[in-house]
């Protein structure tokens, strides 16, 4: 075989698995649950966080999305405080989860690689759970005892 012969193959090869790997990632983003959503505020910086309440949309969550922007994330309301753990099993983004009081004190927050089964869980008692990308509150000095603002505990944004 001659060397553009095979140059020829190895791009063809190559071209093949790079739109492989685009449709594969389409096709994840295309399967990401869009919700509604809210405004959280965080000292200064405002969060655009889409709303899961039922526990379909807290199995979902932010499975199979590639991208989140720098100040969206997802809220999870579960109907009674309890401790809540959250894993990352077919989800693609290193994230962290802010677990929070209903008056939206922040109790504890875990960082989280993306697709391990590795439990993160509340310290105490909670509601409501805050993912944002990998990092955030750290970045922010956004920790244990912060208060978050916002309908969803209680105090207007």
């Amino acid at each position: 075989m001659s060397g553009i012969v095979f140059q020829r193959r190895l791009l063809t090869a190559m071209l093949g698995m790079s739109l492989s790997l685009f449709a594969h990632m389409t096709m994840a983003q295309d399967q990401a649950q869009r919700l509604p959503t809210t405004v959280i505020g965080a000292g200064m910086h405002n969060i655009k966080a889409e709303v899961a309440q039922t526990p379909q949309e807290h199995e979902i969550g932010l499975m199979h999305r590639t991208s989140m922007g720098q100040n969206e994330g997802m809220i999870f309301v579960f109907e009674r405080a309890g401790q809540q753990c959250f894993w990352m099993k077919n989800t693609l983004i290193p994230l962290a989860a802010a677990f929070i009081a209903d008056d939206g004190t922040i109790v504890n927050v875990a960082e989280m690689k993306p697709q391990t089964l590795t439990p993160h869980c509340s310290t105490k008692p909670v509601r409501l759970v805050l993912e944002m990308n990998a990092g955030w509150f750290a970045k922010r000095g956004l920790g244990e005892g912060r208060k978050l603002t916002g309908e969803a505990f209680g105090t207007p944004r």
